[in-house]
């Protein structure tokens, strides 16, 4: 429709108007009779108009006695209730700069075309429950001080009514405002001199050292006191935080309780207080116990993380779901769990970088789920040098987080009490809803980026204001000595107190002696003596598993729950396995897998095993997950093996790489005695996942001194499926490896892969485990294994060949993976009993004794040939190149066939790959 509707003269043309306007902008916003009203006009169908009063009358008193008239102010009443509670949040005074923001026509009292004498007319309104009629001007004023005052509020994007509700009862029963008394006015006030004073202290004392400041908001300080508080009363006994390094040595200080001391050496850069190689002072962790006002303890836990601010969001929500489970597993409590999440982010951060989406679509998802998590977004209103109208296209940083249909509050930072409220009202929502909850925490960055950086280059008026402005202490001193509740020599000392506490930090620092860091490992950790360092200080231990008991655990997995009606293919799926279980068929790689993990869980070993189609398995392999094919409800065989195993877990995780594979590595740092994989749908796909590999993965140990026994299984094997379901990008992993860092494995048998699992899991070094796992072999008819072989074997990093004898071969095969069985079937037919194939079964840590004795039996002239299937700047090669150089330990010529170089791993042609491995495997059996 290209023009507004005609109405009829009797109605109030210029509410009408202003209705139709909003109707435009958003159809939501007017009552369902306007709705189809206007949408009939717009399509040109014919409508009767909804009822309206006349115009009102001059007099109030006309009006008042005019029944018609009443019901239209009442309706008009109604559209402004709704309309605070929509949008009052767009001029509510959350920034603490002052600027003025456009108030839409919506919020304008003119808008409803109510006179001065309106104003004092009875409605009927629900902000005030006890007694409903109330002057329109007293409900205005209830509106702007609810929802436009230092909190505005976005919650009317919530479909559920009830939980609308709860929030306006809550709000516009208070205003938004907390009655707070002298003591708890006197905590704020001291949480903010402690923050104040910190980095006054540190920036005065460290000339020129980064520290990434939190002045501009130190309310964070504050609002996350009263945030453990608060839980500390509702029951919790554990909070995980996750935060980027703005502010973070203020909350190690001021939260944490991290030793200021300890805190002056790493500025220092004193070499003992690094174990490994370290990392910088603002990515650290620590964790401490809090003591409540009220005596409660709550354990606080603040996970290490790099630079790649976001990150470790969905790794400290890992742990905090691996703490819940062991509580329920411990318990048989099946409730949330006495533990909860805590992120701190930054606001460019928060809109700019995708992994946020990727972790709130997480929190509604059973495998992932924790129980709701509070977000508190430190508001700086830049990123480094970047405005907000330069990085993001919405208008809140925040915006994302309406996917979630829960409450997001803004605040303004130097508005204290403010804050306090807010916090009451997010920790009672996450508490009744077990949903997350969003505080966006409005501030500014008083300095640049770093304390060496000079902001004034880029926004100069911006800094301007902020060099004007006092700190947020100062301005709620002034609140508090307005009312009394504090006198300024009392502020003075508190002020006094922290400055010396933190000069007889720095003096103790600087003048005694220090050996290095104390942290040691607890709890489950410590329990299980779990060690790292290098694999030979390892040893191993028998993954040997009784072969009856496999046969049981085979059958078992075959059972299924009377009246379960399985798909057609399904009951040959399982007639399969009674045949591996009685021996007359040889186990397939999923069966081994189905028994190591089978195996692990009757041993009392938590199973968890995520992925995208993880359930089924990519390549319909798997089916640890079934369902009824008439109702489709799901079974899982492997939950029904006994009544004494520890829980198995088989999720199919949402399309993310980067999210999920973070969440698995955070719930393996605090689940140390299961089996914890992430499995990709192809191993390429590993690469979107690439930051949670190299900045926590591969390099936690040696900066953080963290271990983690995560599980990688990484589908990987050139079969002509074109360049993105080819890779795991096998190079990558090795270029990553050094200081036994991982371990980076490509078995070739169903018994390899088992024992591989179980010796995961059984002995106690801890390093993330990297496994290229098949896609064609998974029903190779060679890739097969015996039941014996994995009752009573091992697993072999190197998998010696079988010929005869030694001495009559005249050329070595090393090989890894799938390769394998086109070599050996080339040796076959070409009769070639010269030469012999080993398949290195373990590339990292590759220990070069087991190398030197797989080789012993050859002639010291052998040349050794190195074949893989990827080009030759990717793959195994070059780490084998760089190792070895032109000789293997001084005694075999050592050379590889490969592809050659590529950008790109694989053809997307399946012609041209099966006559490229035609060629590639013809060469290495070529005389030379």
């Amino acid at each position: 429709m290209n023009q507004k509707p005609e109405f009829p003269d009797s109605w109030n043309l210029p509410f009408v108007e202003r209705l139709y306007t909003e109707f435009a902008r958003d159809p939501a916003s007017v009552a369902p009779d306007w709705r189809g009203y206007f949408e009939r006009i717009r399509n040109g169908e014919p409508a009767e108009a909804p009822r309206l009063a006349p115009s009102f009358q001059s007099s109030t008193e006309a009006a008042v006695t005019d029944e018609t008239a009443t019901g239209s102010v009442q309706y008009r009443v109604n559209q402004l209730v709704r309309n605070y509670r929509v949008r009052g949040h767009n001029i509510a005074a959350v920034d603490p700069l002052g600027r003025p923001r456009p108030t839409p026509p919506e919020l304008e009292i003119a808008f409803y075309g109510f006179s001065d004498l309106d104003m004092e007319r009875l409605v009927d309104c629900d902000l005030f429950p006890a007694n409903r009629k109330r002057p329109i001007r007293e409900v205005i004023q209830q509106l702007q001080d609810t929802y436009c005052r230092s909190i505005g509020v976005q919650y009317m994007h919530i479909d559920n009514s009830a939980i609308r509700r709860w929030l306006e009862e809550r709000m516009e029963g208070s205003r938004n405002r907390l009655e707070l008394g002298r003591e708890e006015q006197v905590r704020i006030f001291t949480r903010l001199t402690n923050a104040v004073t910190f980095e006054e202290f540190i920036r005065k004392k460290f000339v020129g050292a980064k520290s990434f400041s939190l002045e501009g908001c130190e309310s964070l300080i504050p609002l996350l006191d009263l945030a453990i508080e608060k839980a500390a009363e509702q029951g919790i006994k554990e909070i995980v935080l996750g935060m980027a390094h703005r502010g973070r040595l203020n909350v190690l200080a001021n939260i944490l309780g991290k030793s200021p001391r300890q805190i002056f050496r790493e500025f220092a850069d004193d070499s003992k207080t690094f174990r490994g190689h370290g990392d910088v002072k603002y990515h650290l962790g620590f964790s401490k116990d809090w003591t409540s006002a009220k005596g409660q303890r709550v354990h606080l836990s603040l996970c290490f993380n790099p630079s790649h601010l976001e990150f470790v969001n969905p790794v400290a929500l890992g742990r905090v779901r691996a703490k819940q489970d062991r509580f329920k597993e411990e318990t048989g409590n099946a409730g949330v769990g006495p533990c909860m999440g805590l992120l701190i982010h930054g606001d460019a951060s928060f809109a700019g970088q995708g992994l946020t989406q990727e972790t709130l679509n997480l929190s509604q998802l059973a495998g992932y789920s924790v129980g709701g998590t509070v977000h508190v977004i430190v508001n700086n209103q830049i990123g480094f040098t970047t405005a907000p109208s330069e990085g993001r296209s919405c208008t809140y940083a925040t915006d994302v987080a309406r996917m979630l249909q829960v409450p997001i509050f803004h605040v303004n930072g130097e508005d204290p009490e403010a804050v306090a409220q807010v916090v009451r009202l997010a920790m009672d929502f996450r508490e009744a809803f077990h949903r997350d909850v969003f505080i966006d925490m409005f501030g500014y960055r008083r300095l640049g980026h770093n304390e060496g950086d000079e902001p004034s280059f880029t926004q100069p008026v911006l800094y301007r204001a902020i060099q004007r402005r006092k700190s947020v202490r100062e301005g709620y001193l002034d609140h508090l000595l307005s009312l009394g509740g504090l006198t300024r020599e009392e502020a003075g000392e508190i002020a006094r107190q922290q400055h010396e506490a933190l000069e007889r930090e720095l003096s103790q620092a600087q003048s005694e002696p220090y050996s290095g860091p104390t942290e040691k490992v607890q709890g489950i950790w410590f329990r299980g003596q779990y060690t790292g360092g290098p694999e030979k200080d390892a040893g191993n231990v028998p993954t040997i598993f009784d072969q009856k008991r496999l046969t049981e655990l085979l059958l078992k997995q075959t059972e299924l729950p009377e009246n379960f009606h399985p798909h057609p293919k399904i009951k040959k799926f399982l007639e399969s396995r009674r045949q591996m279980a009685a021996g007359t068929e040889p186990l397939d790689w999923a069966a081994g897998e189905a028994l190591a993990l089978a195996s692990l869980s009757v041993e009392g070993f938590r199973i968890r095993l995520s992925g995208q189609d993880s359930g089924r398995g990519t390549f319909s392999q798997r089916h640890a997950v079934l369902y009824d094919y008439e109702n489709g409800e799901p079974f899982i065989p492997l939950r029904h093996l006994d009544g004494t195993q520890a829980p198995v877990d088989i999720i199919n995780s949402p399309l993310s790489e980067t999210g999920v594979l973070g969440f698995d590595y955070g719930y393996s740092l605090d689940c140390p005695d299961g089996l914890i994989c992430w499995e990709a749908q192809f191993g390429d796909f590993v690469n979107a996942a690439q930051v949670i590999i190299d900045q926590f993965i591969a390099s936690a140990e040696d900066k953080w001194s963290r271990l983690s026994g995560l599980v990688l299984l990484l589908p990987h094997g050139f079969e002509g499926q074109g360049p993105e379901h080819s890779s795991a990008r096998l190079e990558r992993f090795l270029n990553l490896a050094a200081l036994d860092n991982i371990q980076v494995v490509y078995p070739t048998t169903p018994a390899q892969y088992f024992h591989c699992l179980r010796r995961q899991v059984l002995r106690p070094w801890r390093k993330p485990l990297i496994v290229m796992t098949p896609k064609s072999l998974l029903r190779e008819p060679r890739a097969v294994s015996t039941l014996q072989e994995c009752a009573a074997g091992e697993f072999q990093r190197i998998i010696p060949d079988s010929l005869g004898d030694p001495q009559k071969v005249r050329r070595v095969l090393l090989c890894a993976g799938k390769i394998y069985y086109d070599l050996a079937q080339q040796r076959e037919a070409l009769q070639r009993q010269d030469v012999a194939i080993l398949r290195l079964e373990q590339l990292y840590p590759l220990d070069e004794h087991h190398l030197q004795s797989a080789l012993a039996p050859y002639a010291g002239d052998t040349p050794v040939w190195w074949v893989q299937e990827e080009p030759e700047n990717m793959g195994a090669w070059r780490y084998l190149r760089a190792r070895f150089a032109e000789t293997l330990f001084g005694r075999f010529p050592f050379g590889g066939i490969r592809r050659p170089p590529s950008p790109s791993p694989a053809t997307g042609s399946a012609r041209i790959h099966k006559k490229d491995q035609k060629y590639l495997v013809a060469q290495a059996f070529a005389d030379v």
